[in-house]
C-alpha cells in the first residue's frame, strides 16, 4: 500500500524532537518547516522524492540560499524520523564568500554608541547583557548559563545540545553583573530574567535591540545578538591570530564554523593587497 504523509507525522516528529532534547526553538523551527512542506505537498499526498526534489526547487526560487538549506535541514530530519530516509535531498551548494559584507559588520564604534546610549537611558540589563556576549563570545541561548554562581568563579558552564564547555568570563565583567545582581536581589541562579524570574526570551531580547538601535543611530540591519558574538570573534582572532583556541572559546566543533568569524570586509582585503608592494 502506497505511503502518505499526515499531519499525524508531524506530531510524532514533534515528540521525537523532544525525546531527543532539542531546544524549544530548534524545535518550534523544525516543527514549522515540517509543517511548510506538508502544505506544499498536500496533507495525504502520496510519498514520492519527487515531491521533495520540487519541494527543493521551490524554495530555490522564495528563499535566499542559506535559509532554504536551513529550512531543508529540518525537512530531511522530518523525512528520517518518519521513515522516509530514501526521500532526503542534498542541501543547496553555497559558494563561500572571500569576504564579508560591510553593510552587516556592527563596528567597534557602533557597539560603543549602543553601550553608551543603553546607559545614558537608563537600561541597564541590555547594557550589560549586549557587553556578555560580546566580552565573551557567548551565544544569545547560552546567556542562562550566566548565573550568580558563575561570577565567583569567573567561569561559565555552557551544556546545549549534548556539548558541554566553559566560558570565561573577564573581571570586570563579573564586578558589574555582580553589583546589578544584588541590586536586583538576585542571590542565584541566572542573572540576565525576567521581573518574574524567567530568563529572558530571545525575541525580547533582539527587540529591545532594535529599539536601542533606533536612538542611537546604528543600522538595524546590525542589530542583532549574533552580531555581538561575531565583534568577539572578529576582535579576538585580530589580537592573536590564533584560530583553533577561537573554535574552543566560540564552541565550534569544526574550524571551518570558526573561518566564517574571521572573514574581513572587501574593502580591508583591498587594504591588504594594495600592503603586498607587488606592483612597479
Amino acid at each position: 500500500m502506497q505511503q502518505r504523509w499526515t499531519r499525524t507525522q508531524i506530531k510524532l516528529f514533534e515528540k521525537q524532537l523532544r525525546a531527543d532534547e532539542k531546544s524549544e526553538a530548534t524545535i518550534r523551527k523544525y516543527v514549522h518547516d515540517a509543517g511548510h512542506f506538508l502544505n506544499y505537498v498536500g496533507d495525504g499526498c502520496a510519498v514520492q522524492k519527487e515531491l521533495v526534489i520540487a519541494y527543493k526547487q521551490y524554495l530555490t526560487e522564495q528563499y535566499q540560499t542559506t535559509s532554504a538549506n536551513s529550512m531543508l535541514a529540518a525537512v530531511n530530519c522530518f523525512l528520517r524520523t518518519a521513515g522516509y530516509p530514501d526521500c532526503v535531498v542534498k542541501a543547496l551548494r553555497i559558494q563561500r564568500e572571500a569576504f564579508r559584507k560591510r553593510s552587516r559588520e556592527l563596528s567597534r564604534e557602533e557597539y560603543q554608541r549602543l553601550l553608551d546610549t543603553a546607559k545614558r537611558k537608563g537600561m541597564r540589563r541590555l547594557f550589560l547583557l549586549m557587553q556578555t556576549i560580546a566580552a565573551t563570545g557567548i551565544r544569545v541561548s547560552e546567556l542562562p548559563f550566566i548565573t550568580v554562581e558563575s561570577l565567583r568563579y569567573r567561569r561559565a558552564g555552557v551544556s546545549l545540545k549534548g556539548k558541554t564547555r566553559m566560558v570565561l568570563l573577564p573581571e570586570k565583567l563579573c564586578r558589574d553583573l555582580a553589583a546589578y545582581a544584588e541590586e536586583r536581589g538576585l542571590r542565584s541562579g541566572s542573572i540576565f530574567v525576567t521581573r518574574s524570574g524567567r530568563p529572558l526570551d530571545r525575541s525580547n531580547i533582539l527587540r529591545e535591540m532594535k529599539s536601542l538601535g533606533k536612538i542611537a543611530g546604528v543600522d538595524r540591519e546590525k542589530i542583532f545578538p549574533h552580531n555581538l558574538r561575531h565583534l568577539f570573534a572578529v576582535t579576538y582572532y585580530k589580537v592573536e591570530r590564533d584560530i583553533c583556541h577561537l573554535a574552543d572559546l566560540l564552541g565550534h566543533s569544526s574550524i571551518n564554523t570558526t573561518r566564517i568569524y574571521t572573514l574581513v570586509s572587501s574593502e580591508e582585503q583591498e587594504r591588504q593587497i594594495d600592503r603586498l608592494g607587488l606592483l612597479a
